[in-house]
């Protein structure tokens, strides 16, 4: 069988590092870039010609942290902080099906390569332990949208409950009864599950891989961690953590362990390379050096951050130490909108409030980096996604440049990540094939998946309800004691605009 090869004719190829957009043909053989040259770079006979008049062609965009499990809960929640989404939790994922799962996971990717990203990691989430079919069906959407990912079960040992110093023992005699259903489940189970999952995983690793996800360090005993740090180097997996994410977790980790959550992570072995610290918002100095010297890479969740009030990440602070930083989403119940390009100019401009020199902001290039080359180093791709390059996978999107937010095309970078909002995508390719045309996803019904999706809320809304009921009387509690417990004293103030 003869070689497929696609020429991608007439549009402006954006270079990140020159910060230029010059006229370019790109030659895709397969799955690969094969060339690129000027208008009208010789072509096999037979090649498909890609016509990218008036487009804008950029890396796609690599998106380090988000919950695909998530998205069938959309909308739901306003004024809470992290402690509070994680309470509710039992009722925004009630009633949930393998089905969902599968549902849950092809709404986001959808979402997701209309905005122009073209892979995730994903911390996929199930109750109360992950389930080999319930991450190979994650994987299969993510397979069938035609979006690379890496599904990471998110995972823990005790529940936020039990995880906060003192917050049990503040709960009435009732709602600690509830809190004890509401535990997680034992970590041996999860570690077999995801050894069964890792050992047997169905999908073709190149574009869907399996992690792990210990979803926050407190949460998980010691050894739950070392028994994620041996199936992870056993089977070269990824493994990600919201790490610091809050000053809750913050001074927990003081009162528990007597050090910060990094250092706890590198008593335990974890720190390194196939590690990804999501948030990585209340880091010291020292934090930051000892990430870097691990070669742990951090995904930077703006506005995720600012939605729970979470504080804002140091950003320009953690890139100087060393750190690899790229940038995420989160979730459709706490960023709502899973839009990178929002992500990335509020990465850029954040970096902006944090002090008066201007030569310390991150410049609009960095971040678009940030967005593309560094996710797909965090994610394990580096060097095959992430640039458009002779080699790299022809993972390719193409922007609208009668969008007026390149009318007229003065600085692309500058345009593409102070004004773009999505609405400028037209198509995406990833591995090759065009999975976005003309701003509609090709490889998925539309129509079905939006019934399907409106099928399945209303069928798991007695559940949620039911459960919501359940857990609002934590709530009540769990608000303001984390509210007070965070207004401790802590090394380093990630909060802004207090007066």
């Amino acid at each position: 069988m003869s070689e497929v090869f696609q020429i991608i004719r007439g549009g402006r190829l954006l270079d990140i590092a020159t910060r230029t957009a010059e006229f370019a043909d790109i030659l895709v053989r397969g799955n690969v870039i094969a060339e690129i040259g000027p208008a009208g770079l010789a072509a096999p006979d037979g090649a498909v010609v890609v016509a990218a008049a008036d487009r804008l062609l950029m890396p796609g965009l690599v998106n380090g942290h988000t919950h695909g499990n998530s998205s069938l809960a959309k909308g739901m929640g306003d004024r809470g902080t992290l402690e509070l989404l994680l309470n509710s939790h039992p009722w925004t994922g009630a009633g949930f099906t393998q089905e969902d799962k599968y549902l849950a996971a092809k709404l986001t990717a959808c979402e997701l390569v209309l905005g122009g990203c073209t892979a995730c990691l994903d911390m996929f989430a199930e109750g109360p332990a992950p389930s080999r079919e319930g991450l190979e069906a994650a994987g299969q959407a993510y397979m069938d949208v035609g979006m690379r990912a890496v599904v990471a079960p998110m995972m823990s040992t005790r529940g936020l409950w039990q995880a906060i110093p003192g917050l049990y023992d503040a709960l009435p005699e009732e709602l600690q009864a509830l809190a004890d259903t509401l535990q997680a489940g034992p970590g041996t189970a999860s570690i077999e599950i995801c050894r069964d999952a890792l050992h047997n995983w169905p999908h073709d690793p190149s574009r869907v891989k399996l992690g792990l996800g210990p979803t926050i360090p407190h949460h998980c005993d010691e050894a739950f961690w070392h028994a994620c740090r041996d199936l992870a180097c056993e089977y070269g997996a990824l493994m990600q953590t919201h790490l610091a994410e809050s000053k809750v977790q913050a001074v927990a980790s003081q009162k528990l362990y007597g050090m910060s959550l990094a250092a706890f992570l590198d008593a335990q072995g974890v720190l390194g390379p196939n590690l990804v610290a999501a948030h990585a918002i209340w880091l010291t100095g020292d934090d930051m050096r000892l990430l870097a010297d691990r070669g742990v890479s951090v995904s930077h969740n703006p506005m995720s951050n600012l939605r729970l009030g979470s504080g804002v990440a140091a950003t320009v602070a953690m890139r100087a130490a060393g750190i690899n930083v790229a940038i995420g989403t989160d979730t459709c119940t706490c960023a709502d909108a899973l839009n990178m390009f929002e992500a990335t100019r509020l990465a850029c401009t954040l970096s902006r409030v944090q002090g008066p020199d201007y030569e310390q902001w991150l410049e609009s290039a960095q971040a678009l980096e940030m967005a593309t080359a560094a996710g797909a180093r965090a994610l394990g791709w580096e060097g095959e996604i992430g640039r458009i390059a002779p080699g790299y996978k022809a993972d390719i999107v193409m922007l609208d440049l009668n969008n007026l937010s390149y009318v007229p095309l003065n600085e692309p970078i500058n345009q593409i990540v102070f004004a773009e909002d999505r609405g400028g995508v037209r198509d995406v390719m990833i591995d090759g094939r065009m999975v976005v045309r003309d701003g509609s996803v090709t490889t998925v019904d539309m129509d079905k998946l939006r019934a399907d999706v409106e099928a399945a809320v209303e069928r798991m809304a007695p559940a949620r309800a039911a459960a919501r009921e359940r857990v609002e009387g934590l709530a009540v509690h769990v608000g303001p004691f984390c509210a007070g417990f965070a207004a401790q004293d802590h090394p380093v103030n990630r909060f802004v605009g207090a007066v």
